[in-house]
């Protein structure tokens, strides 16, 4: 078999087949080409048999590359490898044995959507109201319990509270609906397995003697059930190697436990360590500034990425005076680069919050420059977006059937199709809109609210009367009472909206629902830019993992923005901010900038942050300061803190806002402080300007 194409480190990760292995790839080391490589050199070099082999992956994307690679190199005869996701895997053994678990083998499987709608059965039958207990946030405490491997029963251990006592009595509920539906959730897919062989060793024991031979991609995104199936799998022959890299671990929202990476040498016996270091991606430049910032974690390995790729240009750090005059540079220079006849499709714009696409979109629609969104939609065309826009338009016009249609139960007031054919058929009879024909009912609550709204509308400015939508309406309310990833972000995206109507307000210094409605109606209906497969990209930093650009651009890099607000008060969420800024700057290939704003209105709030302590991390040695606005240093998150300041529990501090307060509790670089009853605990850096002892 060929192998002269690896280097030194892939052959020895390849070639070691026997025992614990853990593959540490950094960005760009080529890792995917290890794994299928140490597959096919198994069955052609060391005669083992294509079915005794397991490998896992996290999507089926990447399952099914890896598959098409091994097939490319070994033929028909890779078919009879076991290579796919985790969710798959569990499956092929409930399906073996489901009648053990006491499931017929005709037994479904339940979509998302499906599982949630079983909870809001559950929940009318207990009488139980949507605007007090979330569904969508009760199923997610549901999943995430049982991803931990906690049922129903292992749940009434930590109940609390009444919430929780409901939490308890549905998850009960929805566990008897399945089993009685003969249905599975996608959480028993990877739950159940370890059921079944903690109630039968002996099947264990068939699977452990099968699969002789265990390979884990993205060893570092597996939470609790998935690392314990690995571990349970691979006891007898102990064959099993893992690949990934703790410092680009940002998935720990979705349950997964970089730790599980690092404590693999804990775990396994006498296990090979092999660091793939060398990147085959991105300059050198590039790669000093990814070592700068991920070295400032302390919960890593200690590795360092270099290439032999060349120094390329130095990381450009441009400071924009405002987020309009961060998404007009960004464009320049990507129009720069497309004039000098780059594809737009090899440059990306990537950004920590979907809310701060607007901007750059807006940006780019007024120069006609093709783009693409990714991991998200247009603006605009947002849902939350649309629906917050109807609620103006019928407030503006109330006759607009459409657009009352749209919110009439946004959110949901229990009024269904039923009702409006009702009303439909008045109107018609009547001669008058939809809302003319409401005299009674549920959509009569309905129509004094926007009634309520319209009266207020005569003495608030547009930021003012949003906010009071938003809140009349209970759109603010229910993503509130979600909790969840997605109702955060689609409440960033309505906070993000006022920020268009301050504009709109500054811009134009009168106060007009019929002229905003109006320019947004333009603005949001130029489409014709956006689908192009030469159109720059605008993503996520998380949806941006596992791809790579020649050309970069990270934007918003001010401390609240990215580090994001939320993780300020935690070292072990600063630092996997810190691994996402890592897999940022990873994602460039040729060149990278690195931008920020020293004013930015986000959420309709303008504020001054500081430039991202990660600017601060990186040698200046490896960055351009680029001279289109150069009236700042890389050093101003570095002068807000005081690093030689040192304290101990017990020491009286004096804070610029909080006032007196007693230090509580010392982590590593936060330090909680206990203030007076009206500001209680917080959460603050060592050494930051605003506090002082005594």
């Amino acid at each position: 078999m060929k192998l002269d194409n690896l280097n030194e480190q892939q052959l020895e990760a390849v070639t070691t087949t026997e025992g614990p292995l853990l593959v540490l790839a950094g960005a760009g080391s080529g890792k995917t080409k290890v794994l299928t490589t140490r597959i096919a050199y198994l069955i052609t070099e060391k005669n083992v048999h294509p079915g005794s082999i397991l490998a896992i992956t996290f999507t089926n994307k990447a399952a099914k590359e890896m598959k098409s690679r091994v097939i490319n190199i070994l033929g028909p005869m890779a078919h009879e490898i076991q290579i796919s996701t985790f969710h798959s895997f569990g499956l092929l053994i409930i399906k073996e044995h489901c009648e053990k678990l006491s499931y017929k083998r005709n037994f479904t499987i339940l979509d998302s959507s499906d599982s949630l709608t079983m909870i809001k059965k559950v929940m009318k039958e207990l009488n139980l109201d949507p605007k007090v207990y979330n569904p969508k946030s009760i199923k997610n405490i549901i999943s995430s319990n049982k991803n931990e491997l906690i049922d129903a029963e292992g749940y009434s251990k930590f109940v609390h509270t009444e919430f929780d006592e409901k939490v308890l009595e549905i998850f009960r509920r929805y566990e008897k609906r399945l089993f009685e539906g003969n249905s599975l959730d996608f959480d028993d897919l990877l739950m159940l397995p370890l059921v079944l062989f903690k109630k039968y060793p002996d099947i264990l024991k068939e699977y452990q003697e099968k699969y002789k031979y265990i390979l884990i991609d993205e060893y570092q995104d597996t939470n609790e059930a998935q690392y314990l199936l690995t571990k349970l799998i691979s006891a007898k022959y102990q064959n099993i190697c893992v690949v990934g890299d703790e410092s680009q671990s940002i998935y720990s929202f979705r349950g997964a436990n970089f730790r599980n990476i690092l404590n693999f040498e804990k775990d396994y016996k006498n296990p090979k360590v092999i660091l793939l270091e060398r990147n085959y991606r991105s300059t050198k430049y590039i790669l000093n500034v990814a070592n700068d910032i991920i070295k400032n974690n302390s919960q890593r390995k200690d590795k360092n990425l270099w290439t032999d790729n060349n120094d390329g240009s130095k990381v450009v750090y441009h400071q924009s005076f405002s987020e309009k005059d961060e998404a007009s540079f960004v464009v320049e220079k990507a129009t720069e680069l497309i004039n000098e006849g780059i594809s737009g499709g090899d440059i990306a714009v990537l950004y920590r919050t979907n809310a701060q696409s607007r901007n750059l979109e807006e940006a780019f629609l007024k120069v006609r420059l093709p783009y693409k969104v990714v991991g998200s939609v247009y603006f605009y065309n947002r849902k939350e977006i649309k629906d917050l826009i109807a609620y103006l338009k019928v407030i503006y016009n109330e006759a607009d059937n459409i657009n009352f249609l749209r919110v009439i139960n946004v959110p949901k007031r229990g009024i269904g199709d039923k009702t409006i054919e009702r009303l439909s058929n008045k109107a018609i009879d009547e001669e008058t809109s939809l809302y003319g024909a409401i005299e009674s009912g549920k959509e009569l609550e309905f129509k004094k609210i926007i009634e309520d709204i319209k009266l207020k509308t005569e003495n608030m400015t547009l930021t003012e009367l949003v906010d009071y939508v938003l809140d009349k309406s209970g759109m603010r309310q229910e993503l509130l009472n979600e909790k969840t990833i997605e109702s955060e972000i689609r409440l960033e995206n309505l906070e993000e909206f006022k920020t268009i109507t301050k504009e709109f307000e500054e811009r134009n210094g009168i106060i007009s629902l019929e002229e905003f409605l109006y320019e947004i109606s333009l603005v949001a209906d130029v489409e014709e830019y956006k689908n192009n497969k030469d159109a720059v990209t605008l993503m996520t930093i998380h949806s941006a993992k596992g791809l790579e650009f020649d050309y970069v651009f990270i934007v918003g890099l001010e401390e609240t923005i990215f580090p994001h607000s939320n993780s300020s008060d935690s070292l072990d969420e600063i630092e996997e901010e810190r691994r996402l800024c890592y897999v940022a700057v990873t994602r460039a290939k040729e060149k990278l900038w690195l931008v920020n704003s020293r004013r930015r209105t986000i959420y309709g709030l303008t504020s001054q942050n500081l430039p991202s302590r990660f600017i601060g991390e990186i040698n200046e040695e490896n960055l351009e300061i680029d001279d289109y606005n150069p009236q700042f240093s890389t050093n101003d998150f570095s002068d807000y803190i005081d690093k030689t300041a040192e304290y101990k529990i017990g020491d009286s501090v004096m804070h610029d806002v909080f006032g007196k307060g007693l230090i509580v509790g010392i982590d590593r670089e936060i330090l909680t402080i206990a203030f007076s009853r009206q500001h209680g605990l917080k959460k603050l850096m060592k050494g930051h300007k605003s506090i002082k002892k005594g």
